[in-house]
């Protein structure tokens, strides 16, 4: 025991500090005190804005949701009878994933800044690009602007009901300046969406070549390489930019030994175990095969 707990004991001072500290707690407090006021209007702005975080939240992962959705109906056009009717199908649940989902965001962010929430629906925002970039690859083979995802994000007056269905009100319609709204896609969220895209594309090479189109492959890695080059004029932007910049890397691997593959050994295999081929190409990677062809030879 210290000299000081002790010297404590002795004069009783550690019992009257204990008894006034529980007198002090019993003590009604004022309400009507300008700093009680003051910090009461700090917790409820405090709680509006979790509770905004927190819905926030919840409509990106429903976003996210609908995104991959999206993007296994565009894998479906591989050896698809009818190609067109997939990609009429895919605009349509993009568009309502606009209407449906990203609405309600833009009304939650309206008035707000959005750099204060943009981290509660950024997955959301990612996995939407990485399905409309994907779109507009299988349609028009090109990649998609920044300008064109921040286009559609764009949205006037609030939500009707109509059927039991939330929809937007008609572009036709007139619409005061002061309710449009839209959402904020930084450069940042636009390219790691852009970097998880090139998964989808691996897969797809790897899935058209197994379906014996074997143009995709070598398109799809022409592709990739300028996706590549673009990002790394870019070089360290941030963190999260980095570790996709490894998984980009990773994919045109993949797809390069995938088109070494069908170079060297594509006219020997049956088309119909092209896909079991490949999918062991790119899993041992092109020196492996590189042994076999040899041997082979």
């Amino acid at each position: 025991m210290s000299d000081k707990q002790s010297k404590n004991e002795m004069t009783g001072r550690g019992g009257e500090c204990d008894f006034k500290r529980k007198r002090n707690n019993d003590r009604p407090v004022d309400t009507s005190s300008p700093v009680i006021q003051a910090f009461q209007l700090f917790q409820d702005e405090l709680d509006l804005k979790h509770n905004k975080h927190e819905r926030l939240v919840k409509m990106s992962r429903d976003i996210t949701i609908e995104s991959k959705r999206i993007i296994f109906l565009l894998h479906r056009i591989v050896g698809a009878e009818d190609p067109a009717s997939i990609l009429d199908q895919a605009l349509e649940k993009l568009k309502i994933v606009q209407q449906t989902k990203f609405h309600p965001v833009a009304m939650e962010l309206q008035n707000e800044d959005p750099y204060q929430f943009i981290r509660a629906y950024t997955a959301g925002v990612q996995e939407y690009i990485e399905a409309l970039s994907f779109y507009y690859y299988l349609k028009e083979k090109r990649l998609i602007t920044l300008e064109e995802v921040q286009r559609d994000l764009f949205f006037n007056g609030p939500l009707v009901e109509q059927d039991d269905c939330k929809q937007m009100k008609s572009d036709t319609a007139e619409v005061k300046g002061d309710n449009s709204m839209s959402i904020l896609i930084t450069p940042v969220d636009f390219m790691l969406g852009l970097a998880d895209l090139t998964g989808e594309l691996m897969r797809l090479s790897i899935n058209s070549a197994g379906a014996g189109d074997l143009d995709v492959p070598f398109s799809v890695c022409d592709f990739l390489k300028t996706i590549q080059t673009g990002f790394m004029t870019f070089g360290n932007l941030c963190k999260e930019v980095s570790k996709k910049m490894y998984t980009l890397k990773q994919s045109l691997q993949k797809v390069e030994t995938a088109c070494y593959t069908l170079q060297i050994r594509g006219s020997e295999v049956p088309k119909h175990m092209l896909a079991d081929i490949l999918s062991t190409a790119t899993m041992s990677g092109p020196s492996h095969f590189a042994e076999d062809s040899l041997v082979d030879i």
